[in-house]
């Protein structure tokens, strides 16, 4: 009885050992991913910036001919 208990424990605790490694394969695509959109989101926010520098120079010439 003892070995078949030790033989299901062994069973559960390969299979958890498993489901770990294919989390930790998850967290680390979920990291790249991260990261990606974090890099999109500064390269966006630059150009976002870079847009409000234009259209504020435009107005502030539209003003000044005004």
């Amino acid at each position: 009885m003892s070995l078949e208990l030790l033989s299901q424990l062994e069973t559960k605790i390969q299979a958890t050992l498993e489901n770990i490694e294919l989390l930790k394969m998850e967290l680390e695509e979920e990291k790249q991913k991260s990261t990606q959109l974090a890099e999109k989101n500064q390269k966006l926010q630059q150009d976002l910036n870079s847009w409000s520098d234009k259209v504020n120079g435009l107005v502030g010439l539209l003003n000044s001919e005004i």
